[in-house]
């Protein structure tokens, strides 16, 4: 099992990174989130999870241990999968999730895609109990944004955004939205984080 990675950032898509340590370089998908706050060439530490199933071997990774302790326990919910899971965080802090399981609150749950309200009750009933108490709200850490890089990214957010479960329409409506009121000075990975929290509140 691979517990954690340390290494040269070496490429930043929408949804994944490539970490390259010791000369191999691992395909590691995580948030939107921790791509936002890492640039190409950093050196970074990311605490992983190799979900393999028949046809393939994935490997998911976080800047921060709770991130990947709480994609492990909510993957263990019945009916949700490791695509499921990353989706959740994107939408969800591990601390705002433990907010809302400590509070039954399904409608936060149900901002992440493909999440309804069925879904978010089994997750209620299954995760109570299983994740830390929540802290004082506010205290969660806020990711700082790589530098900005040239437009024209639009399309590619609007595909991330739908292969994590959103509407195209929707999707389109929420990169114009940030496109609006921030400008054009934001890189793909940040757009991608600000959509997703316009959709997650909006849903």
């Amino acid at each position: 099992m691979i517990a954690s990675l340390t290494g040269r950032v070496a490429r930043i898509d929408l949804d994944s990174l490539v970490l390259e340590v010791g000369g191999i370089g691992y395909l590691v998908r995580t948030t939107p989130e921790a791509l936002s706050a890492t640039r190409h060439g950093a050196e970074l530490t990311l605490h992983t999870e190799l979900v393999v199933r028949e046809d393939s071997m994935t490997l998911y990774g976080f800047p921060h241990p709770e991130e990947a302790e709480t994609f492990r326990i909510v993957q263990s919910v019945s009916g949700i999968g490791p695509r499921t899971a990353l989706a959740v965080l994107a939408v969800l802090a591990p601390e705002e999730l433990h907010r809302a399981v400590a509070a039954q609150d399904a409608t936060a749950i149900t901002r992440t895609p493909g999440i309804g309200p069925k879904v978010a009750s089994r997750m209620l009933l299954e995760l109570g109990g299983r994740l830390p108490a929540p802290s004082i709200p506010g205290g969660e850490e806020v990711a700082q944004p790589a530098p900005a890089a040239p437009g024209g990214a639009d399309a590619d957010v609007v595909d991330a955004l739908t292969g994590l479960g959103w509407p195209e329409k929707a999707a389109q409506k929420a990169v114009q939205a940030v496109r609006e009121a921030e400008g054009e000075g934001l890189d793909a990975a940040e757009l991608l984080r600000r959509a997703l929290r316009g959709l997650g509140g909006n849903r």
